[in-house]
């Protein structure tokens, strides 16, 4: 694994959860065609809402770049799906998938699963645990496991397919449970997703720091931001990369970006509790971001209304930062794991002798 310590120029992601499904991929490819590097997928249980997962899914095809990765609840959701259904969107993107950790305190999601309500921090648990199980079942198949052998009739070898053998430590707050293994997906193109998750899930007590590639970082406002990511750095190391948070409102179409925020609050929308938020010209909003991108090796974009900050966005910050160098040029036919500096990694259950007979979990 690389450090991040060594770049210069940063990447910038974008939230695309105001893009309904019917304007997903007008919205994913206009993100790509800006010259974004990510693209994000925010993720809440409601009726009828195609989940982050499935958005991404649906994304992936129609892109070539812009790498794909959505917020997938490790508290509600069942590990071993949640292992190979992003295994699936490694696939159908190139390898251009990553997985947002999320571990949601509510009991609107609970509810959705009928589970019981886990707050506190049995949800760092949850999330270490889940975390744990994917990429295990991720390494589960060899990369050469798939031999399409046709003079034997084989498709598999079944000796590079393994157990993974997870139990949930005894300390584990939740229902205690097990996976056996191995996935019922080959191995991931890129062999591990890389794994991002708040950084106030990762560290000593939650969510370990070697289980994850990238933390998000949030503040109150922009100038607190650039503190958070210097202190979040020196906390979790060099090897982690850090990604501030950051909502965005613009002058756009002739209405000023604070005329906008406030109609916006008056309707009842609103960020994230916490989240830094950026109200002001397309040249302040560069400025704001050249100074985090000297301390983030990236940013996370939050728009207010999608079409129109996006508008804002690709037509005048993107440009401006990459005339200044600090916004790095897409990557063309590249990994995720590319963009984020890491090394393609060995299965670790490739040099072990113990091969699994079947598929079970």
């Amino acid at each position: 694994m690389s450090t991040f310590e060594e770049r210069k120029a940063g990447f910038l992601a974008i939230e695309l959860d105001g893009a309904g499904y019917q304007n997903l991929a007008a919205a994913v490819l206009a993100a790509e065609s800006a010259g974004f590097h990510v693209a994000t997928f925010t993720d809440a249980p409601a009726p009828g809402r195609v989940n982050a997962l499935q958005r991404a899914a649906f994304a992936g095809p129609v892109t070539r770049n812009i790498a794909l990765v959505p917020e997938v609840d490790a508290v509600y959701t069942e590990p071993f799906h949640i292992s190979t259904q992003l295994a699936s969107l490694d696939y159908v993107s190139g390898g251009r998938a990553g997985w947002i950790v999320t571990a949601a305190d509510s009991s609107e999601a609970a509810a959705a699963v009928g589970r019981s309500h886990v707050s506190g921090e049995a949800l760092a648990q949850e999330a270490a645990a889940s975390v744990e199980v994917g990429r295990r079942l991720w390494d589960s198949w060899e990369d050469d496991a798939v031999i399409r052998d046709v003079a034997t009739g084989r498709y598999l070898d079944v000796d590079k397919l393994h157990y993974v053998d997870f139990e949930t430590p005894a300390d584990f707050a939740g229902p205690a449970y097990s996976v056996k293994g191995p996935s019922i997906i080959p191995r991931p193109l890129q062999g591990q997703l890389p794994v991002l998750a708040a950084a106030s899930l990762v560290g000593e007590g939650l969510v370990p720091v070697d289980s994850v590639d990238a933390v998000l970082v949030s503040a109150p406002t922009p100038e607190l931001l650039v503190a958070e990511v210097r202190d979040v750095r020196a906390r979790l190391g060099a090897a982690v990369a850090v990604v501030a948070e950051l909502d965005v409102v613009l002058d756009s179409r002739g209405q000023p970006a604070v005329s906008r925020f406030a109609s916006s609050a008056e309707s009842g929308s609103s960020a994230e509790a916490g989240r830094a938020r950026f109200v002001g010209s397309s040249a302040g909003l560069a400025d704001v971001l050249d100074s985090l991108l000297k301390e983030a090796d990236g940013v996370r974009l939050h728009p207010a209304v999608l079409d129109v900050e996006l508008e804002e966005l690709s037509r005048l910050v993107l440009p401006e930062l990459r005339q200044r160098g600090s916004l790095r040029a897409p990557l063309q036919d590249g990994t995720f794991r590319d963009l984020l500096g890491l090394e393609r990694p060995a299965s670790r259950y490739a040099n072990t002798t113990i091969a699994a007979v079947g598929s079970e979990n």
